[in-house]
């Protein structure tokens, strides 16, 4: 099988293939949107125990801020995956000098920042830093090392991780959200890129959306959306405005929009 970050692609859906014990799958429908939450018990399967949500759209590229049906359920998805109050570190992972990788660096461009040395804390608005720390070719800094510095510094409720995903299906290329509170476990064997609650010492959630796919088995070689500009653009602006929606409920999308510009 080509190489993955989707859970319900490595654990099929439910009453099509036999789950492994510990493994849990439910679907449901709602606007428009295929909700699949996977639920992992245990250890010693293909991914790290927790749950793992993923949302069905249309092409992310023909979405943007302003589908609020979209970032509603995507909002009210991902809300349950993080602590209830406290601060929120966003970090957006991979190289945006790189399109397909570009979707974190993007994103955080689109998250509504809310702490700062000069910031007075308002009542109701949950402290929020976001930053795109870069990669080690740039920076001689692992990702492990920068996002430690950061968490120790900061002192984050939880850390929200916003990577690309690889997927095995050409047809979920840019057309699937995932979230989920297990940490950052990319498929590439690259694991100075893996982000957890065990290596941090705080929650690690992780959203994203697939732009890649291996093109044959064993080989390297991927394949992206022909849309990948679009991809990115709108996906980064999609997932940011289901991030903010989710951290400050209080604020509607319509407003969250705007604060962010």
């Amino acid at each position: 099988m080509r190489e993955t970050d989707l859970a319900d692609e490595l654990f099929g859906q439910p009453g099509k293939t036999a789950l492994p014990a510990g493994v849990r799958v439910a679907t449901a429908r709602q606007g428009g949107v295929t909700i699949t939450r996977v639920e992992i018990a245990r250890e010693g399967l293909a991914r790290p125990r927790g749950r793992y949500v993923t949302l069905e759209v249309p092409s992310v590229s023909l979405l943007d801020e302003r589908d609020s049906a979209v970032i509603e359920a995507a909002a009210a998805e991902l809300r349950p995956l993080l602590p209830p109050e406290g601060p929120v570190l966003v970090l957006g992972v991979g190289n945006r000098r790189v399109t397909a990788d570009a979707l974190g660096p993007r994103t955080v461009q689109k998250v509504f920042v809310t702490m700062g040395p000069r910031t007075v804390p308002v009542q109701g608005i949950r402290p929020v830093a976001a930053v795109a720390p870069g990669v080690s070719a740039a920076t001689g800094l692992s990702l492990q090392q920068l996002a430690g510095a950061l968490v120790r510094e900061l002192r984050p409720a939880a850390l929200l991780c916003v990577d690309s995903l690889c997927t095995a299906e050409p047809e979920r290329l840019g057309r699937t959200l995932q979230f989920s509170d297990t940490g950052l476990h990319p498929a590439q064997p690259d694991h100075s890129r893996h982000l957890d609650a065990a290596r941090l010492g705080v929650p690690v959630l992780a959203a994203g959306i697939p732009t890649l796919m291996q093109a044959e088995e064993g080989r390297d070689l991927v394949v992206t959306p022909r849309d990948l500009d679009g991809v990115i653009a709108h996906g980064a602006a999609l997932l940011g405005a289901a991030i903010n929606r989710a951290l400050q409920p209080k604020l509607s999308v319509a407003q969250l929009c705007w604060l962010v510009g």
